[in-house]
């Protein structure tokens, strides 16, 4: 199993990402709340990372502190959750905030994910109350106080995110809306991050 990465960042478009190591190109997906703290392209990047092997594929997530990747490595362990819902999920929920969801049983919260249907967060809720204890969540952070890197994704921003929305699995529709009521920025990291606290309010 990979447990970790250091590498150089060579590319990033949420939500993919290449890490060479030694040479060697390293191709993961990671929630967006990682990719709001990675460092420019070619600067150093330490990554936590789960691997998953599919007879058709063999996927590499990536995730910025140990306590994102438990808590995607527990998450993707409930029935009819996989690693795209869990994606969704840390994109949308810091682990504090994904914490206090859970003890309060805001399902409602929940199904403003993609892919999360009231079922699939009445079980998210049951099955993670008696996990949380065994993860020691400490992380305090949020969307509405992370520090970007002020580096854009890509040559045009809109378009990156509104793609990235889409990828984490969003309406073309929800996600234009979405980037269309905040894209008054620059920055790809800026308009996704207001976007996703807006969808969050639907």
């Amino acid at each position: 199993m990979i447990g970790q990465l250091r590498g150089r960042l060579i590319e990033k478009h949420p939500p993919h990402l290449m890490i060479e190591v030694n040479g060697v190109g390293y191709c993961l997906q990671a929630p967006l709340s990682t990719f709001f703290i990675l460092p420019g392209l070619n600067e150093e990047v330490v990554l936590r990372t789960h691997l998953i092997v599919r007879e058709d594929a063999h996927i590499l997530y990536g995730f910025n502190s140990k306590e994102e990747c438990r808590l995607f490595q527990e998450i993707i362990k409930i029935n009819g959750v996989g690693p795209k819902v869990a994606l969704a999920i840390l994109s949308g929920l810091s682990p504090q905030e994904f914490a206090d969801v859970i003890i309060t049983q805001e399902v409602s919260r929940l199904q403003c994910l993609p892919g999360i249907g009231a079922k699939t967060a009445q079980r998210i809720i049951v099955e993670m109350q008696d996990r949380l204890s065994k993860l020691n969540i400490t992380a305090s952070s949020n969307f509405s106080s992370t520090i970007l890197s002020g580096a854009t994704l890509a040559n045009d921003p809109v378009q990156e995110a509104i793609a990235a929305l889409v990828s984490l699995g969003y309406k073309q529709s929800e996600a234009v809306k979405a980037v269309s009521k905040v894209h008054h920025s620059a920055h790809c990291e800026q308009i996704i991050k207001d976007a996703l606290q807006g969808l969050a309010k639907v």
